[in-house]
């Protein structure tokens, strides 16, 4: 498994995250059912499956992983100007609250599982003027997770997220 990471700025309608990098482990496992068992297990619940959507969005009160289940994708994480990510079946994703991210390619297959850590809710931001007194506010407040949704307590997040 690899790890890389990525840090965004502030683009004046994604806040993104000033502390917290995005996460991205590449070939982190091999059937969903052993991805889920792992994030649940951590402490990391709400699970769906889905895509990801193809417009720009982001959550200011909750960080979120998404593990692709299937099919490959281009994700463009952190705004406009980000950077975009080529992810395949067994990639995770950990996003830290308020950084965006969009699918801008993908096969007909592709899907992720989705999920959240210690029962924190998330909402849904489109990088709105209106929006943004309350998100950044948000941002700032949502707690470090208790575990790395794939390593637990002694996970590489904690590297990179302090």
């Amino acid at each position: 498994m690899k790890l890389k990471t990525f840090m965004f700025k502030d683009d004046g309608s994604i806040p993104n995250n000033p502390n917290l990098p995005l996460l991205v482990y590449e070939g982190a496992f091999t059937s969903t059912e052993q991805f889920e068992y792992t994030i649940l297990e951590h402490g990391w619940s709400g699970t769906w499956v889905d895509g990801v959507y193809d417009y720009h969005h982001y959550h200011s009160t909750s960080h979120e992983v998404l593990g692709v289940v299937s099919g490959k994708a281009k994700i463009l994480f952190g705004g406009e100007n980000g950077t975009a990510v080529a992810v395949q079946q067994g990639d995770v994703a950990v996003i830290p609250a308020g950084v965006g991210h969009k699918c801008i390619e993908k096969s007909s297959d592709f899907k992720v599982m989705g999920a959240y850590p210690d029962q924190q809710e998330m909402d849904m931001c489109t990088g709105k003027k209106e929006e943004r007194p309350k998100a950044l506010k948000h941002i700032q407040n949502v707690p470090l997770p208790e575990n790395d949704p794939l390593l637990g307590k002694g996970g590489p997040m904690f590297d990179y997220w302090k």
